[in-house]
């Protein structure tokens, strides 16, 4: 059983993970979730994306959600980032790729194409 301070202490982490999936914000994310992506790895995948997203001070300027399939099982794990009209798709992601992709893509605005789509 967990005293009632560990439980307030697991809700204050978690009410932070919970706003990143809420609210408008510059960028979007969208995991892929479904059986195929969970299978090759989208749970850390998105843990990695919500941890870096806090870390780098980016709460509200990058919104995270989850979707279920994309279509392209074969590419799992799969997120699309949106930015205004414009939608990239990164494509066999691992927590240490996502995380590459905050710092590249969201904080400096340059598409790591070698982890997208159109480089297959």
């Amino acid at each position: 059983m967990k005293t009632l301070a560990e439980l307030s202490a697991i809700r204050e982490r978690m009410k932070n993970k919970v706003a990143l999936r809420e609210g408008e914000s510059n960028y979007r994310i969208v995991v892929g979730m479904a059986t195929c992506g969970i299978a090759a790895g989208a749970r850390p995948v998105m843990n990695a994306l919500l941890e870096e997203i806090t870390a780098k001070g980016l709460e509200g300027q990058v919104h995270v959600s989850q979707t279920g399939c994309i279509g392209l099982c074969q590419y799992e794990p799969i997120f699309e980032v949106f930015h205004g009209d414009e939608k990239t798709t990164y494509v066999k992601m691992t927590p240490e790729k996502a995380k590459e992709v905050i710092e590249a893509h969201i904080l400096n605005g340059k598409v790591l194409t070698d982890y997208t789509i159109g480089e297959l």
